[in-house]
């Protein structure tokens, strides 16, 4: 009714006008006030149509509009805060604490969800079952808000810190040196030792020092966030690049990269960490860490993966190993998870076999110094229709919204991670724990990985079997090329590729470098340089002592390139990677299982000699 009014007024007001024009103007003003009548009636048009559709009988009709473009009217609810998952009531018998990774997985029961099982038709011609749950509900599908799809950038996009944020650096996992250096002297030197780490007996076992993968952390803070955190006062003045380094002795250590001191307090988990943690990649002081084993002298715990705020070194949050969304018990975890900045998203992969992607409702104000979360977990199930083992060690690469991965049954896949379903799977053959490394080129995306000899020699089956060496296309899952080195089985300590290789780079940007363990006994191992396009040998070195650590490569100031690793004989190497020569060697006391992780000059790693190294490439 508004709206007609102001119509016949308008009408009106016009009549008069053009009447009093025939007497008064000029054909050119009457030009001019026919237009501004017009102008006149079209906003009065306007203003009474707005006000008649959000009346209280029409705002219903329009709520959908405005909340689709992004406009709030005064009829919308406000947004409510979003809420954390429970987390489960902790278990306190040891008797129900107990776990052996030897256990087998549950399929049946209560866990089955067989309505619920997904049935995915893969290229290769395969088909495997897989499952959704949100929390521990079961989905028939998942579908992302639009801003909550997840597309990753390249590897060197990944971080806002400077430093080693994660296992290999990045979602391609394939860097773990960060800044510069000159290499003049081609020698390694021991600046500073961290002592006094401890160990632990577990498992049938004894875990001193660091482990595999064990790689630390290397931050270099924001002066405004590290101001913010409990850092004591002599490293908060100083323009400080903390290395971070979770032990199996139940400790996570904080270390001034210079020189090696205590940057604050140790936070004692109080179980072994064989894993890389993850600190976020936004800056924010936020640790991510996993546990190994969850016994300590007899004494037994719940799995835990960690959430800890680093503002006071508290827990923020905790995912249980033990998921009743798992078909397997064992809940340890080795990897090194993943955060996407863009959608405030963790990605992690579990021991239980489980894939978690985790909305994680950030919220850090520098100016309050506070930080809250609100984690929200969704999971990925499957069961392999190549074997019913289950557990994830390695950690996830991604690339744009796919992630790869490797079991310990010997299934690699590729899923999506917008719609948690897998794209393709292969067949590797036996377990894998090496990380898979990604490559993007102007020819295609492609991976590289290796696995151990592991399942094919136990319970007597095989003293031998081949270590394979592969090159993928990323996004078909097509074999370019393989490589097999025949391995002696080892229970327990496995040979085969435990280590991720080096990614050739600038002069060497044309070889992918893997150590392999026991290719003639069961301690000794080869180093081979392979040719990315061929898969054919640049050069091979052998090993008189194994090695399982990562091999790290890092760039001299005149742009040659240098590799160093680690073995079980204790000592580091310094690696020429255009041909395999070792330039120069250090002890580091007992074996290194643990990848270095390298800031401008200066190497870290931990050993089984209860120490962490600083160790300087002069």
């Amino acid at each position: 009714m508004p709206a007609l009014y102001v119509f016949y007024a308008g009408i009106w007001s016009m009549d008069v006008l053009m009447r009093r024009s025939r007497r008064k103007v000029t054909n050119r003003l009457k030009v001019i006030l026919i237009i501004l009548c017009f102008s006149v009636i079209a906003t009065g048009l306007w203003i009474g149509l707005n006000n008649w559709l959000n009346s209280p009988g029409k705002s219903s009709q329009t709520s959908g509009t405005a909340a689709g473009a992004g406009i709030s009217t005064a009829d919308e609810e406000p947004e409510q805060a979003p809420v954390a998952d429970p987390i489960p009531a902790e278990l306190t018998d040891p008797e129900k604490l107990k776990s052996s990774w030897t256990e087998e997985s549950t399929f049946d029961g209560a866990k089955a969800f067989s309505d619920f099982a997904i049935e995915n038709k893969l290229p290769n011609g395969a088909s495997m079952l897989s499952w959704i749950f949100r929390y521990n509900t079961p989905l028939k599908a998942f579908t992302p808000n639009k801003k909550d799809k997840i597309e990753f950038g390249a590897g060197s996009e990944y971080s806002e810190l400077e430093g080693v944020t994660a296992f290999r650096g990045n979602n391609y996992r394939d860097n773990a040196s960060f800044g510069t250096r000159t290499v003049s002297q081609k020698k390694l030197e021991i600046v500073w030792e961290k002592e006094g780490l401890g160990a632990i007996s577990a498992h049938n076992s004894y875990w001193p020092g660091t482990g595999w993968t064990g790689q630390p952390l290397l931050v270099h803070w924001s002066e405004d966030v590290r101001k913010l955190m409990n850092i004591n006062s002599e490293m908060k003045a100083k323009d400080l690049v903390e290395v971070i380094y979770p032990a199996l002795d139940g400790n996570i250590y904080f270390l001034d990269l210079e020189t090696g001191k205590p940057t604050r307090n140790k936070i004692e988990i109080g179980y072994p960490i064989k894993g890389t943690a993850m600190v976020d990649p936004r800056g924010y002081p936020v640790l991510y860490t996993g546990m190994g084993i969850n016994e300590n002298n007899g004494k037994f715990t719940e799995y835990k993966y960690r959430i800890i705020n680093l503002l006071d070194q508290k827990e923020i949050y905790t995912l249980f190993g033990r998921d009743e969304a798992a078909f397997r018990g064992w809940g340890a975890n080795d990897g090194s998870a993943l955060l996407d900045k863009k959608t405030d998203t963790l990605l992690n992969c579990g021991e239980n076999g489980l894939v978690y992607r985790v909305k994680l409702n950030t919220k850090f104000d520098k100016e309050a110094g506070t930080l809250t979360m609100a984690p929200q977990i969704t999971k990925y199930r499957y069961r392999s229709p190549y074997n019913d083992e289950q557990g994830i060690e390695n950690s996830p690469a991604v690339y744009k919204n796919y992630m790869y991965f490797n079991d310990n049954g010997g299934t690699m896949q590729c899923i999506d991670l917008n719609t948690l379903k897998p794209v393709w799977i292969y067949e590797t053959g036996d377990d894998t724990d090496a990380t898979t490394i990604v490559e993007e080129t102007e020819k295609g995306v492609f991976l590289y990985t290796a696995n151990q000899v592991d399942k094919r020699g136990e319970d007597g089956k095989n003293p031998y079997a081949d270590c394979n060496i592969r090159k993928f296309n990323a996004l078909t899952g097509e074999l370019i090329w393989q490589k097999d080195y025949q391995c002696v089985y080892n229970y327990y300590i496995n040979g085969g590729a435990i280590g991720t290789p080096v990614l050739g780079k600038d002069d060497i940007s044309n070889m992918v470098i893997f150590n392999i363990c026991f290719t003639g006994s069961n301690s000794d191992g080869t180093m081979v340089a392979l040719d990315k396009n061929t898969g054919e040998e640049i050069w091979k070195k052998k090993l008189a002592s194994y090695s399982w650590c990562s091999p790290v490569d890092f760039k001299s100031s005149d742009g040659k390139t240098y590799m160093v690793y680690t073995d079980f004989a204790g000592y580091m190497h310094l690696v020429d990677p255009m041909n395999g020569k070792t330039l120069d060697s250090v002890s580091l006391g007992q074996n290194v299982e643990s990848s270095p992780a390298i800031y401008n000059d200066t190497i870290v790693v931990g050993s089984y000699a209860r120490k962490i190294f600083g160790v300087k490439v002069r």
